[in-house]
């Protein structure tokens, strides 16, 4: 389901993130935030994938803790990949890490500080009310469709599937395992697997290198 938002935080600046998710909500802005919105027995890493491909904007609760984190550094780089637009939401003054920098540096930047927070949740509330538009959620076309249910099986043994979801692991994380079980609904043999799941990764020399991995994968000991 789309939704304008994704809110992306770690977990001490908790109570900041719900504030301002309670603010944007009170204004009519539709916004998916874990565990909030993580449905009960669901795969966590698949529904926050899902969540950051479907929604207009990522806005980033920035500060010296969410820059250290390895789950928000990945979802940032979700959602560049997806080609989510990031606003980070400074609530401390802190550079980002260099593992951030690179997806953050040419991002425009929202400080909320001296406090009370508040007043900068509001105004961050007034930008992205222009930002986006007015256009509800449910006007815009989700971007990843539901597989169809009868798509053929993919031609790759267990094996072969193991090996590859650790290659790609190893270039984007742990996201790979649903990536994996994801692109296995379109079906096909591995190269066209292989092929189908290169396009999650950034950069040309890593793609390169993961599809000759997936070569050598296929052509057994």
């Amino acid at each position: 389901m789309a939704h304008d938002l994704f809110v992306s935080y770690s977990l001490p600046d908790r109570e900041a993130a719900f504030t301002l998710v309670q603010r944007l909500e009170a204004r009519g802005t539709s916004v998916w935030i874990a565990p909030r919105d993580v449905s009960p027995a669901a795969d966590w890493a698949a529904e926050i994938i899902d969540a950051i491909a479907s929604a207009r904007l990522m806005v980033l609760v920035f500060s010296r803790s969410s820059n250290d984190s390895g789950q928000v550094r990945r979802e940032v780089e979700r959602a560049v990949h997806k080609q989510v637009p990031v606003l980070p939401f400074r609530i401390e003054d802190v550079l980002p890490s260099k593992s951030l920098e690179y997806f953050l540096s040419t991002q425009h930047w929202m400080d909320a500080f001296p406090p009370p927070l508040e007043a900068h949740i509001d105004r961050l509330c007034d930008y992205l009310a222009t930002a986006l538009g007015g256009k509800a959620t449910h006007d815009l076309p989700a971007r990843h469709p539901p597989a169809d249910a009868t798509s053929p099986a993919v031609s790759v043994d267990a094996a072969q599937l193991r090996l590859l979801e650790a290659e790609l692991a190893r270039r984007i994380g742990p996201v790979a395992a649903h990536l994996v079980r994801r692109a296995t609904q379109a079906g096909g043999d591995l190269d066209a697997l292989a092929r189908r799941l290169a396009t999650e990764i950034d950069g040309e020399p890593e793609r390169r290198a993961f599809l000759e991995a997936c070569w050598r994968i296929g052509k057994g000991p």
